[in-house]
C-alpha cells in the first residue's frame, strides 16, 4: 500500500471504528475488523473503487454481520450477564455526540437494545439512525432492496423503541447523579442512595467468568443499596473513583494504581437512577483502561 493510499485510509479510521463498534458492542473486535478492512482495502484493485467512504462501509457492515453471526453463539453460553465494552467519548472516539440523540446512540442502554435485533436489523438500523444513510444506499451496502430495507428499519424500530420513551436527562444532572451516588456510597448513607434510586432500579453486572461480579441482575432499590454497600467494603479503602464521559454519558471509573478495575454506566429514568451496568470483565476494560491513560 502506497503512503498516500494508508493515508487515505486513516482518514476513514474513526468512522469505521464507530460504525464497526455500534455493530458489534466491543471495542477490541471494533478494532479487529477495522484492521481487516485496511487488508483488504491495501490489496483491493484502486481502479475498481470509485468511492473509496462506500466501498469501506460496505466491507466493515459485512465483516462485522459475520462476527455477529459467531458472536450470538458465544454470548448464549457467557457466564454472568453481558455488556458491552465501554467506550470513553470525550475525545471524540466515537465521533460528534453533541445532540441527546447522538449520545443515546451509543449509550449502553441502546447498545443492549439493539442485541435484541437480527444482524441484518442491525446494521440498517444503525446505517440509518447513527450514519443518516437514506435507504438506497442502505440497499447498496447490504444488497438487499430499498423496500426491504424500509420493512427491515421499521422492525428494528419497533424492537428499540421510540427516542422520546428512552432516557434524555442533561449531561449536567447525569454529572450530578453520579457524583452524589459515589459520596452517598462511600459515607455508606442509606437513606441519601435510596433518594437516587428507582424503586425497581437494577444492578447489571459483567464479569464474565473472569473476576467475581454477581451473574443475576440485582433489581430493587433496597436490595441494589445492598449490594453496592457490600461491594464497597468487599473492594477495600485502596480503590479510586474517577468521573468519566462513556458511551456519551457520566460514568464513574474505578481504579487500582493505574490498573483500570471496573466502568459503572447509569440509566436514568424521571430524574432517578433506574438502571447501573458495571462492567469488571478485565477483557473488556482494555480499551478504556489505554484511552484514559492516553496509552
Amino acid at each position: 500500500m502506497t503512503t498516500a493510499t494508508a493515508e487515505e485510509f486513516e482518514s476513514h479510521r474513526p468512522r469505521l471504528f464507530g460504525l464497526a463498534y455500534r455493530m458489534l458492542g466491543s471495542a477490541d473486535e471494533a478494532e479487529d475488523t477495522v484492521q481487516d478492512a485496511y487488508l483488504r482495502f491495501s490489496g483491493a484493485d484502486r481502479a475498481g473503487i470509485e468511492h473509496p467512504a462506500a466501498w469501506l462501509a460496505k466491507v466493515v457492515t459485512n465483516l462485522c454481520l459475520n462476527r455477529l453471526t459467531s458472536a450470538r453463539a458465544r454470548r448464549e453460553q457467557y457466564v454472568g450477564s453481558w455488556l458491552p465494552e465501554p467506550v470513553v467519548t470525550s475525545d471524540g472516539t466515537l465521533g460528534p455526540l453533541e445532540s441527546a440523540e447522538q449520545r443515546d446512540a451509543v449509550s449502553t442502554a441502546l447498545l443492549l437494545l439493539l442485541e435484541r435485533l437480527t444482524p441484518t436489523e442491525r446494521a440498517v438500523y444503525v446505517l440509518r439512525e447513527a450514519f443518516a444513510y437514506g435507504y438506497r444506499e442502505i440497499a447498496g451496502v447490504l444488497d438487499l432492496s430499498e423496500a426491504n430495507c424500509r420493512q427491515l428499519h421499521r422492525r428494528a424500530a419497533l424492537r428499540v423503541g421510540e427516542p422520546d420513551s428512552r432516557f434524555s436527562p442533561t449531561p449536567e444532572h447525569r454529572d450530578e447523579l453520579v457524583t452524589s451516588f459515589v459520596v452517598a456510597a462511600r459515607e455508606g448513607d442509606l437513606a441519601g442512595l435510596e433518594k437516587l434510586l428507582a424503586a425497581d432500579a437494577t444492578w447489571w453486572s459483567d464479569g464474565g467468568g473472569k473476576v467475581s461480579a454477581a451473574r443475576r441482575p440485582v433489581e430493587g432499590r433496597e436490595k441494589v443499596v445492598r449490594f453496592v454497600l457490600g461491594a464497597l467494603e468487599k473492594w477495600g479503602p485502596g480503590l479510586r473513583f474517577v468521573p468519566a464521559e462513556v458511551n456519551g454519558a457520566s460514568a464513574m471509573t474505578v481504579w487500582e494504581g493505574d490498573s483500570l478495575r471496573i466502568v459503572i454506566t447509569i440509566q436514568l429514568r424521571d430524574g432517578v437512577i433506574e438502571a447501573m451496568h458495571a462492567v469488571l470483565n478485565p477483557d473488556k476494560l482494555r480499551y478504556a483502561e489505554r484511552q484514559l491513560l492516553g496509552s
